[in-house]
């Protein structure tokens, strides 16, 4: 269970986050429409969980590749707008499949 420091942490980079991918979507996100469902960080803080939808637009995993290629690029700028934090988290990023999960039930269900 996360501490309120840390969901506070969690939804200030998931903001940030999300705006970054609004202005990079053409360059990190090859185009694809990218959206951050889950940040989750370690009581310590030094890791930062971020689970990824991408829709519209190349393999799912031809993005995460370049995202995970840019890391370092989208840790800085995540750090210029978290001033106030002293250390920033190394950012892992994963892809979120859980409303692929959760169509695939329902297909299931719908037969």
């Amino acid at each position: 269970m996360s501490s309120i420091r840390q969901q506070k942490i969690e939804s200030v980079i998931q903001a940030e986050l999300a705006l970054f991918f609004q202005r990079q979507a053409s360059d990190i996100c090859l185009g694809a429409m990218v959206s951050v469902t889950v940040v989750r960080i370690t009581s310590d803080l030094s890791l930062a969980r971020i689970y990824l939808s991408i829709f519209a637009g190349p393999d799912k995993q031809t993005v995460l590749d370049n995202i995970h290629a840019n890391r370092g690029k989208i840790r800085n700028e995540v750090a210029k707008r978290l001033k106030n934090l002293r250390k920033i988290p190394e950012l892992v990023f994963y892809i979120d499949d859980s409303l692929d999960y959760a169509n695939k039930i329902d297909e299931l269900l719908k037969k």
